[in-house]
């Protein structure tokens, strides 16, 4: 089965915190492989700081740490579907996004040039305010800038998705309203179930839906139930959600694995992968729809926006 995670910080833990091995992460080569997640997403976070940090070298830091995934076995794919071949013959893969759109505060250029690094997502931002617009996660009812949305139409002529984890509503909604292709949520769970201002209501999930874009469901205990408690069975919860508003095709996988502190119960690392399969396949989803949790959708996603 073709398996892939559209969001991890694992680039940030060992370029930054010099993490390293199975003990110190929740994504290595090997847990890849023993989990058989086929696609891996490597984010290029900006730093807690945001544009007051040293966003420059926090990414340089992350990209520092590529050539080590790649020495260990790992192939970097510039496209999804260029990783099906690779994992039909055994093979892992990843790809890049960014988590932060200061790095394309210094102009329009910067989408480009990080599209040539093999960039093919972006989170507008983290939870922070940036020349780009605000955090779900700050309470401001502004929409994206008018700079945000030239970055956004940017982004989308030159083929990478816009993905609005962190992004708040207004800024979400100027996407549909304003620009031409659907963006993806990366890593974000469903409000209807857990308060957190980061979930997404069933409003935009259902505009996810009608406009064929794509959201990563994520094992951040905190997101998935209010008081943090949560197994397997809990992520479920939220994909069942998402079935259930007609989203069924549009699901993923967005683990933030090595970004979050505390992981779902029996679902500590991407090693353990299979065990969310299992549990879905309990629920009752057949192997085709499981097949399009694991990364069909995906690929199916990244065909509907490719320009």
């Amino acid at each position: 089965m073709f398996i892939a995670d559209t969001h991890s910080d694992t680039l940030y833990a060992m370029g930054v915190h010099h993490r390293r091995g199975d003990d110190q992460l929740m994504i290595t080569p090997e847990k890849l492989r023993r989990g058989g997640v086929s696609l891996q997403t490597f984010a290029l976070w900006t730093g807690s700081k945001g544009n007051r940090g040293d966003v420059a070298g926090i990414v340089s830091a992350e990209l520092s740490a590529v050539p080590e995934m790649i020495a260990a076995g790992l192939r970097q794919v510039d496209d999804p579907s260029e990783a099906v071949p690779v994992a039909e013959a055994g093979g892992n893969c990843f790809m890049l996004s960014v988590e932060g759109g200061e790095v394309f505060e210094a102009g329009l250029h910067t989408v480009a040039e990080y599209r040539a690094k093999g960039v093919r997502m972006a989170a507008l931002l983290w939870n922070n305010d940036n020349a780009i617009g605000f955090p779900a996660k700050g309470g401001s009812t502004q929409g994206l800038t008018a700079y945000g949305l030239q970055v956004v139409r940017e982004m989308q002529r030159v083929g990478m998705a816009v993905d609005t984890s962190h992004l708040n509503e207004a800024g979400f909604w100027d996407i549909f309203a304003k620009t031409n292709l659907p963006p993806l949520a990366s890593h974000s769970c469903c409000k209807a179930l857990c308060g957190h201002a980061r979930n997404l209501t069933d409003a935009q999930i259902r505009r996810m839906i009608a406009d064929g874009g794509y959201i990563g469901v994520n094992f951040y205990p905190y997101f998935l139930h209010d008081d943090g408690r949560a197994d397997c069975d809990t992520i479920a919860d939220h994909i069942d959600h998402i079935c259930q508003l007609g989203g069924a095709e549009i699901i993923g996988f967005g683990s933030d694995f090595d970004g979050i502190e505390c992981t779902p119960e029996g679902l500590p690392d991407a090693a353990h992968l299979p065990k969310l399969l299992d549990t879905l396949r309990r629920r009752g989803f057949d192997e085709e729809t499981l097949a399009g949790f694991a990364g069909k959708n995906l690929l199916r996603y990244f065909e509907r926006i490719r320009v």
